[in-house]
């Protein structure tokens, strides 16, 4: 807080010596997109972020599900961040958000003030939520398994216990997400199916149907749809239909991979809402491995009109999307690259030319497809110089 008592925006975390975390200083945009190899710590990063913000919370609802650390900062971080890990704080550990230390042993030491979320947390493990097609409670997850996991897939399957109507069709319907993005997401994900509640017995489970012929369970979907579905009903809680525009205090949507199991035009589908959250003035942060992500972002830092914009997307340029569109080109973004040996680089301009390599080859995303193209040209160049000699 400031001297007037005005919240100061937050703009930057610094964390050091965490994990496989050196230094990791990151600047936030409206949308920031972390990318790098598996295990340079960009899921610990965010979880780390998520304290600096919800730690009231997360005492919250630990205590309430029966975990109690003790005022110790290493049990705190085992049934924070999953058994194990809590060594990922060690001597010269530390956190600076916005310049200032983040004292974290003191504050796990003593109950924070009870608060609602300012993050939405929607994990990489997200598949697992579904247990027989229905959320699994927050006690049914193990020791080893994150706060973060077990809090999304308890926040899912309390919005699916208090769903109500007579009719129990999910998606599509009438005033849940817009009809141009209910277009996008049949075509690329439920064709002509629907998305529903059904009970199989006496427990409710979510299955795929048509109007004619038996309901396909769970285990029967693709498994685009089952990586989708959980990250789907998670957007369209973000997303009201009601004259507010967001969920407050929600301030912050952390995407892990929302690549998962998709092809690149679900994708496109799944950033396009993305592009939604941004318009409604949530602050995203995605982690990722797909070079299909970059290639949106670096596109949108280049064009200038709101029809260009969605003529990335390839939808129908309606007014609606014309107005998302148009504050889309008003937002910033910013990309970083999680290196292995610890470090991280700002490569958010995501120059192809550029003198730095992590940034000239998108954090290591394009690097592959350059050693390919570089082996297709020899063996192009070997083929035409023999055909030449004969």
């Amino acid at each position: 807080m400031t001297s007037t008592g005005v919240k100061t925006r937050y703009e930057e975390l610094r964390v050091e010596n965490v994990g496989p975390i050196k230094l990791a200083n990151v600047r936030f945009g409206d949308m920031t997109v972390l990318v790098g190899p598996q295990a340079t710590g960009k899921s610990l990063f965010l979880q780390y972020f998520r304290l600096t913000e919800d730690l009231g919370y997360v005492q919250d609802q630990l205590l309430k599900y029966g975990i109690d650390w003790g005022q110790d900062l290493r049990h705190f971080l085992a049934a924070y961040l999953g058994e194990g890990l809590e060594t990922t704080w060690q001597e010269g550990s530390s956190l600076r958000k916005n310049g200032q230390p983040f004292k974290l042993e003191e504050k796990v030491r003593r109950k924070q003030r009870s608060k609602e979320p300012a993050v939405f947390y929607i994990p990489s493990q997200r598949v697992v939520t579904l247990a027989d097609g229905w959320p699994r409670r927050f006690q049914n997850f193990g020791a080893a398994d994150p706060f973060c996991l077990r809090d999304f897939s308890e926040t899912l399957r309390q919005l699916m216990e208090e769903w109500r109507g007579n009719d129990p069709k999910i998606f599509p319907r009438t005033k849940k997400f817009k009809s141009e993005y209910r277009e996008v997401l049949s075509d690329c994900l439920f064709r002509s199916f629907e998305l529903a509640i059904d009970r199989y017995g006496f427990q409710k489970r979510l299955v795929l149907r048509k109007s004619e012929g038996p309901s396909i369970g769970y285990m029967a979907w693709s498994a685009g749809q089952r990586e989708s579905v959980p990250l789907l009903l998670a957007l369209d809680w973000l997303m009201p239909p009601a004259a507010t525009d967001r969920r407050t205090p929600i301030q912050w949507v952390i995407i892990e991979e929302p690549e998962m199991g998709l092809h690149p035009k679900a994708i496109s589908a799944m950033l396009l809402l993305v592009m939604e959250l941004l318009y409604r003035r949530y602050r995203v942060i995605v982690s990722t491995h797909s070079l299909h992500v970059l290639d949106v972002v670096w596109a949108i830092q280049r064009v200038t009109k709101a029809q260009e914009v969605l003529e990335i997307f390839d939808v129908r340029q309606t007014p609606s999307l014309i107005r998302v569109s148009e504050e889309i080109l008003k937002k910033s973004f910013r990309v970083y690259y999680f290196a292995p040996a610890g470090t991280t680089a700002d490569i958010s301009r995501l120059d192809a030319c550029s003198e730095s390599l992590e940034e000239a080859g998108w954090g290591g995303l394009t690097e592959f497809t350059g050693k390919i193209n570089d082996i297709v040209a020899k063996v192009v160049s070997r083929q035409e110089l023999t055909s030449e000699r004969e």
